[in-house]
């Protein structure tokens, strides 16, 4: 009777007839590949959400709407079926540029949609006007929203959005790049087909008390989209706060991947003072850029006083800064009795210490002082001269030594030189010093400070690997927030507006206006270089940040700008996904992870899928690979995989000689009611009803109620 009544509801529906899955097919779970189909038309959303995929290190297969040669969206191209019978979907997720790309012909949408049904597969659409074919009215509002905060729902922190606390600020701080959307209210529920739209993000008209959705999800016809109504691209705040969550909701939080919030702060020149700007001369007395006839400046140096209100500013932030020291600094201003000292070893313990060689001394080549800018000194046959290796041993050992003899708990193969000198520094030195590879290998050197503004990619130096360090833009050779305007504005004005005109001839640098002395840092600085330091914290970057004792005198600009960090940070952030405040030796460590990941992930070599309740990854023995998966996952034996982070589980797998496999909790990962058949592109029923004189079908095309057919009819009716 079955079988007939489908065959008979085929012919009236139009529904291509298939044969009604057996029970063996029914508890044959499907296997969905960890991979993630990346649609494209080239438009900055797509291009945003793709960049975190690769961030986080989740595998995508990328298709791009404007290559002639591309393959197309069908069928057979999304999931087939393996030799035992299982149904296969190459993807775990859908992203697109919009609801209906309109690259994409009729034909692949509807197999996408089929494909979306038959697997429960969610899709994310990059950016879409509000209608009702993603269950949005038209919209209240379409504008710019720079300086607004938007709100997380409950129902998004219940979710893919765990780790945020509601407020999701746009941009409108100096340097942003303009936030334009769309504020919609969704369209009713619709029993029939079970249409339903859930508001994620929401937001007010600017300057009224209309309030409409910027994001949410639509359910309709057996699938889910993730709806974004806002432009965005990957480098504005707003969808930096969103971007995890964007990823987690589309793999249902089971991801080969690996996501945290890096921020640590290293604070170079501790114990040694550092020379100060001159407001008059535009120029840094003793640091080789000045004029002869520029009075000299009283140098910059902490004091115990600053010592107990970093020690303070630590307690009220939860936070720990490193401290990188120079022993000699300490010695020559009186070692024992110099109070400076004498404080900050007494309170040792509350910092964490690195070796930033014993007197600062530069490590790359002679340099040459009669030219502004320096160059490197040449002999006679027009060779450079290089700081010689013992030189460079007795700055590493000297400074090891000090730290010994005063109980400062270092790690004594990290190292950051002076400068960063030793290695490159374009233009005058295009190479290491060959003495200072030498010196790292003699002194057991494994962990090198770079400067990630010249050198962001990690790479390896003698015995030691690179860590780059971002630098904050507050400059070493001020302790006030007038000096640090003064600088600033001879660096990024024009000659016309009394500036050096550096940016005027500088293609990556954009001149401004004149800042006002008195308030230039606050209303700009500040803000500025808060937002891009966060902007690299929400970037799944661990490279270590980096700024100067001088910062923590005077004005204290250093705190000013790490606590501004911090402040935004965990006002947007929940207490479960903290940042993440690590050594440079873990910094490293996690930049080596990163980098073998993604040669393991772009090489093909490693393969995940989920299926049922358990996650199988395999791949060459020793290959280490990031995965995320749900909160109450285990390993072999029961316990739980990785560690707490966003309201998830994270870690590392190394794999062996045979497949690892993870055990999901409960229906984390649920496949489609009935494991589909695909047979040329159309999935099976999932019910049919019979009840008095209607007959209901249930497809992934949605709810249907027809009037029922004669119950002897065979075939048709």
């Amino acid at each position: 009777m079955r079988l007939s009544l489908v065959t008979a509801l085929a012919c009236v529906t139009g529904v291509t007839a298939l044969p009604a899955p057996s029970r063996a097919a029914a508890t044959n779970a499907p296997r969905i590949d960890l991979n993630v189909l990346v649609i494209t038309d080239g438009t900055p959303w797509v291009q945003a959400i793709r960049e975190q995929l690769a961030s986080e290190g989740v595998p995508t297969t990328v298709v791009d709407l404007a290559d002639a040669a591309r393959p197309a969206i069908t069928d057979a191209f999304l999931a087939d079926q393996l030799a035992d019978g299982t149904p296969h979907a190459r993807f775990q997720g859908v992203v697109l540029p919009g609801d209906a790309p309109s690259g994409l012909s009729a034909a692949e949408q509807s197999a996408l949609a089929t494909f979306e049904q038959s697997f429960n597969v969610r899709q994310v659409d990059g950016y879409v006007y509000p209608s009702a074919n993603v269950g949005l009215n038209p919209p209240v509002y379409s504008g710019s929203f720079d300086g607004t905060t938007a709100t997380a729902t409950a129902s998004a922190r219940a979710d893919a959005f765990r780790y945020l606390n509601g407020p999701v600020a746009f941009e409108g701080s100096p340097g942003g790049n303009g936030s334009y959307g769309h504020l919609a209210t969704p369209l009713p529920d619709d029993p029939t087909t079970g249409a339903h739209f859930e508001p994620y993000l929401t937001g007010r008209v600017p300057g009224g008390s209309a309030t409409g959705t910027l994001a949410g999800v639509f359910t309709a016809g057996g699938r889910q989209q993730l709806v974004l109504t806002f432009a965005y691209n990957y480098y504005q705040q707003q969808y930096r706060v969103l971007a995890h969550g964007i990823v987690d909701w589309l793999t249902r939080g089971v991801h080969l991947g690996y996501w945290r919030n890096y921020f640590s702060t290293h604070i170079d020149d501790v114990f040694a003072s550092d020379s100060r700007w001159s407001d008059v001369g535009k120029c840094t007395p003793g640091e080789g850029d000045c004029a002869p006839g520029v009075p000299a400046t009283a140098p910059i140096r902490m004091t115990p006083a600053d010592v107990v209100n970093v020690l303070n500013w630590q307690l009220q932030n939860t936070y720990t800064l490193d401290l990188l020291y120079n022993g000699n600094g300490s010695v020559e201003a009186g070692g024992p009795t110099d109070p400076l000292t004498v404080t900050l070893l007494s309170y040792k313990s509350f910092f964490r210490w690195l070796n930033h060689t014993s007197t600062h001394a530069y490590l790359g080549c002679a340099q040459d002082f009669t030219v502004i800018p320096w160059r490197c000194q040449t002999d006679a046959g027009g060779n450079v001269v290089w700081v010689d290796q013992a030189t460079i041993d007795r700055e590493i050992a000297d400074n090891v030594q000090f730290a010994r003899a005063n109980g400062l708990p270092i790690r004594p193969d990290e190292l950051v030189a002076g400068e960063h000198s030793g290695t490159r520094i374009l233009p005058q030195q295009p190479v290491d010093n060959p003495h200072f590879a030498s010196s790292l290998v003699k002194n057991g050197i494994g962990w090198l400070g770079l400067d990630a503004s010249r050198e962001p990619a990690q790479r390896q130096v003698g015995s030691a690997a690179g860590v780059p360090r971002h630098p904050i833009n507050v400059f070493f050779n001020v302790a006030t927030a007038r000096e640090e305007v003064s600088e600033y504005n001879w660096i990024y004005t024009s000659k016309a507006d009394g500036g050096s005109g550096i940016c005027e001839n500088n293609p990556t640098t954009t001149c401004i206006a004149p800042l006002n002395p008195t308030t230039g840092w606050s209303a700009y600085i500040l803000p500025l270089q808060v937002k891009i330091t966060l902007g690299y914290v929400l970037s799944n970057d661990p490279r270590p940040f980096y700024m100067h004792q001088s910062n923590l005198a005077g004005d204290r600009l250093a705190l000013q700008a790490v606590g501004g960090v911090l402040s935004a940070y965990r006002t947007t952030f929940a207490t479960n996904t903290p940042v993440v405040n690590q050594s440079m030796t873990d910094a490293g460590l996690a930049l080596q992870r990163q980098d073998a990941w993604a040669q393991a992930r772009d090489a093909g070599t490693v393969s995940g899928y989920v299926r049922g309740g358990t996650v199988t990854v395999a791949g060459p023995a020793g290959t280490n690979v990031p995965v995320t998966v749900p909160t109450g996952t285990t390993v072999a034996g029961g316990g739980a995989f990785g560690s707490a982070y966003a309201g998830e589980r994270s870690g590392h797998l190394t794999l062996g000689a045979s497949a690892t496999t993870l055990t999901l909790p409960g229906t984390a990962y649920p496949a489609a009611a009935v494991p589909p058949k695909v047979r040329g592109g159309v999935a099976a029923l999932l019910s049919v009803t019979v009840r008095g004189t209607a007959v209901t079908i249930t497809s992934p095309a949605g709810t249907r109620t027809l009037p029922r057919l004669a119950a002897t009819a065979p075939t048709g009716g």
